[in-house]
């Protein structure tokens, strides 16, 4: 069992825990992944790792509440436990002295991209960051951003919050900037969002790595539920990723198949909604 040993409330859906899980602290590293089960009964939920921390054996995870498991998994505190937490999966991240990088992080993205930006100024790199939220209270961890970064720059769709605008605004002036050539950018958050800045960055030919957050079973290639189309094939999110070239992924395909199992996400919803209605009752009625 993983212990929950710190939780912290970003917003009303967004969550950060410190899960104490050594083995994966300790090889942990930038764009990685975990696949997180509440119970012997849960689904194997897929988070990319937001922090890690090898001397304490802890692993930082932030979700946003989205749907069943991820509602119930918000609900747990500390001191409470995982019945596992398997780790670290997927490719890390390149890591090299590139020049001048930008990180995109957009929404629950921003915990991602953070070990990511973080990794590529200690090698070297001048780094601008880019962070955006629908408004000022889905926003986080902008200083741990501002601390790793060498300009970072915020953004919100309200404008309740830094710059009144997308995260593609500001990423296409400083690809126009002739003082400032990129090398090199990431992103991570919404699929539709990486879509979007891999056609903002495709016209200056500019390396855009993505990290896809896909359905995912059993993290090993094998049942085919991550599958991802690119311009040379089919790949598998859990064993060939999370990270690819933005400008080769098939983005329609990749949007269609995120919305495959709507149906089954609204029936699981409903169920445990009423499950946990039931739970209330009896527990009120018996006091």
């Amino acid at each position: 069992m993983y212990k929950i040993l710190k939780k912290e409330v970003l917003s009303d859906v967004v969550k950060l825990m410190d899960i104490e899980a050594p083995h994966v602290a300790r090889k942990a590293r930038a764009g990685q992944f975990v696949i997180v089960r509440i119970d012997e009964f849960g689904e194997r939920i897929p988070l990319t790792i937001a922090d890690f921390n090898r001397e304490k054996g802890t692993i930082t995870i932030i979700f946003q509440e989205l749907g069943k498991s991820t509602i119930q998994l918000g609900r747990l505190d500390v001191g409470d436990s995982i019945a596992s937490f398997a780790g670290p999966l997927g490719h890390p991240t390149e890591i090299a002295d590139y020049g001048t990088v930008i990180c995109i992080g957009g929404g629950v993205g921003i915990a991602p991209i953070f070990p990511i930006a973080r990794a590529l100024k200690e090698a070297g790199n001048t780094v601008i960051s880019i962070i955006g939220a629908r408004s000022r209270e889905l926003l986080f961890w902008e200083d741990r951003m501002r601390a790793v970064s060498d300009e970072l720059i915020v953004c919100t769709d309200d404008g309740s919050h830094g710059r009144k605008s997308l995260v593609t605004e500001p990423l296409k002036e400083f690809l126009e900037n002739k003082d400032k050539k990129i090398s090199h950018v990431w992103a991570i958050g919404p699929a539709i969002m990486m879509k979007f800045v891999t056609l903002t960055t495709k016209p200056y030919d500019v390396a855009t790595t993505v990290s896809l957050n896909t359905i995912m079973i059993d993290g090993t290639g094998m049942c085919g539920g991550c599958r991802v189309l690119l311009e040379d094939g089919a790949q598998f999110v859990c064993v060939d990723g999370p990270e690819f070239n933005g400008h080769k992924v098939d983005w329609d395909n990749l949007l269609s198949r995120l919305s495959f199992y709507k149906d089954e996400e609204k029936k699981a919803m409903e169920y445990y909604a009423h499950k946990c209605r039931l739970e209330n009752a009896i527990s009120e009625g018996g006091k």
